[in-house]
């Protein structure tokens, strides 16, 4: 799935990540059962995750799903 043309999904990820004991891509990926060219792609914002996917990345961060992810809509 890649973000809406109406809005853009912003993430934490990166900054999660090294608040998380500096954790790489590889090892997130382990945790939440994706490759690591997934968080790749959700760091870059070239890909919105499955509602299961953003629960198990905000479970690993121990924290809710909007502070994991912010939608940003897109200005009529």
């Amino acid at each position: 799935m890649t973000p809406s043309d109406t809005g853009q999904l912003k993430n934490q990820i990166r900054k999660l990540r090294f608040e998380h004991g500096e954790m790489t891509q590889q090892q997130l990926a382990d945790r939440v059962g994706v490759a690591r060219q997934t968080i790749l792609a959700l760091e870059a914002g070239k890909y919105a995750p499955s509602l299961p996917l953003a629960f198990r990345l905000a479970t690993t961060f121990n924290a809710k799903i909007e502070d994991v992810f912010q939608w940003h809509p897109q200005d009529p």
